[in-house]
């Protein structure tokens, strides 16, 4: 992800896109590792969820990204295919965690 904003042009709307992408991607993996270290079930699910969040708002940037034309198309698609992998395995997780009522 990181290396694929530094192929963003140097532009504004690049650039805020690209700070709200990679906050909303590194979110992901940072819910994860704190819900990890959670001291109730209740609140390693509710980071699950976030990140879950994280992953839909993921999608939404890079969906932004390629349909405005800022970014390569090819490598775009490539990337919300992996998110949307991401997102769907984390929404598997958060129904399976409300089905045992954590």
């Amino acid at each position: 992800m990181i290396t694929f904003m530094d192929t963003l042009p140097n532009k504004r709307a690049a650039w805020i896109i690209a700070d709200q992408l990679l906050r909303s991607a590194m979110s992901i993996g940072a819910n994860l590792i704190e819900g990890s270290a959670a001291s109730s079930r209740l609140e390693y699910k509710k980071f699950y969820e976030t990140a879950l969040k994280s992953a839909n708002e993921t999608k939404y940037w890079l969906s932004l990204l390629k349909d405005s034309g800022i970014a390569n198309i090819k490598t775009a698609d490539e990337l919300l295919a992996e998110a949307t992998e991401i997102a769907n395995m984390l929404a598997a997780g958060v129904l399976k965690l409300k089905a045992k009522n954590f």
